[in-house]
């Protein structure tokens, strides 16, 4: 049975799974741990996670999401988010909200300050998600499938740009 309290202080940030970790050019600006904590605590509608991020990085691209909605605690350190055509300071204390939407919601949390920037998130979960990137044209699409044979489970995620897309009908 799933605890229903955890203490900050007893978590472990862990680096990202390998298959998502950022590559090439992308390594030398984004870098991040994170514990995922929603799981331990028995949460099913909501995504709880802690994160840091090291001075001078970043932990992911500029982005909105369509459905699900986001809010963020500032927990230790400083730095900026950018939040649609804004860029606002931000510090230990702060709570920021990210609601749904198109990119006037986009957001990003850069940490511009000396020390590890650390944040309590807290998500809705819905699926199908769909992420846009204002900066590069990109999307994403995130759904939950069936369960594979064994129980445990899927994803499907696919990220591309709305011009590189095939024709439904092609190869059929």
């Amino acid at each position: 049975m799933p605890r229903s309290t955890l203490n900050l202080d007893d978590i472990e940030l862990q680096p990202r799974p390998t298959a998502y970790a950022p590559k090439g050019e992308a390594a030398e600006r984004y870098d991040a741990k994170v514990a995922f904590i929603g799981a331990q605590l028995g949460a099913r509608k909501l995504g709880y996670n802690v994160t840091a991020i090291a001075p001078g990085k970043r932990a992911y691209p500029f982005h909105n999401h369509q459905v699900n909605e986001e809010v963020f605690l500032i927990l230790d350190g400083s730095g900026e988010l950018r939040f649609g055509e804004e860029v606002l300071q931000i510090r230990r204390g702060d709570v920021i909200a990210c609601p749904a939407g198109g990119p006037e919601t986009a957001h990003q949390i850069v940490n511009t300050g000396s020390e590890e920037l650390r944040y309590f998130a807290v998500s809705t979960r819905l699926s199908p998600e769909i992420a846009e990137y204002p900066d590069t044209g990109r999307f994403g699409i995130l759904a939950g499938l069936a369960p594979a044979a064994a129980g445990g489970p899927r994803m499907m995620m696919f990220v591309g740009r709305e011009n590189e897309t095939l024709d439904y009908w092609q190869g059929e």
